[in-house]
């Protein structure tokens, strides 16, 4: 009988795996296929909602705008969605404009942007596919919402954690 050797963690760098924490490279690879299967989510949903060529940080915008139907300054959004390069959103803000999802004020001197009506409408497509397609399946797993939030406040926490040490390296 031979021996099955043992493959350890699923990791994309397995020398970061060699240090102290594996874990923490487990957790990092599973972090960045969430990540970029939730941005190849987000745009295609939107694109099934109606509105295709837009990018990932679009469709959190439009999404972060239409938030509780306000108007949001670009430093809201910028710290809502910890995005440092305020360019970005900016470059973003601008291309919703012209897509008429999003249209810009002014609040004293401070930009303001707010959703449209074709915004808000696309928002809402882009909810009623994401109950279709993505919620059912979730639940499915048998995940309770208490276990999601749980996970969600993990993540945050984590992403403090991985802001602290960014900051850190960068005084290097």
């Amino acid at each position: 009988m031979t021996e099955r050797k043992t493959l350890g963690p699923i990791v994309s760098s397995a020398h970061l795996a060699d240090g102290a924490a594996p874990a923490l490279s487990e957790l990092e690879f599973g972090m960045i296929l969430a990540f970029h299967a939730f941005e190849r989510w987000m745009v295609r949903c939107m694109a099934a909602a109606g509105e295709p060529g837009l990018g990932p940080l679009d469709v959190l915008i439009v999404h972060a705008v239409n938030h509780r139907e306000r108007a949001k300054t670009l430093a809201d959004l910028c710290l809502v969605l910890n995005v440092e390069d305020t360019h970005l959103v900016t470059y973003a803000v601008r291309k919703l404009e012209k897509a008429g999802l999003v249209k810009s004020g002014r609040k004293g001197k401070e930009k303001t942007v707010t959703i449209t009506d074709k915004g808000a409408r696309a928002c809402g497509r882009y909810r009623d596919i994401r109950e279709e397609l993505l919620v059912k399946t979730i639940q499915d797993m048998g995940l309770s919402s208490e276990a999601l939030s749980r996970v969600a406040a993990q993540l945050r926490i984590l992403s403090g954690h991985y802001g602290q040490a960014a900051r850190a390296a960068a005084s290097l």
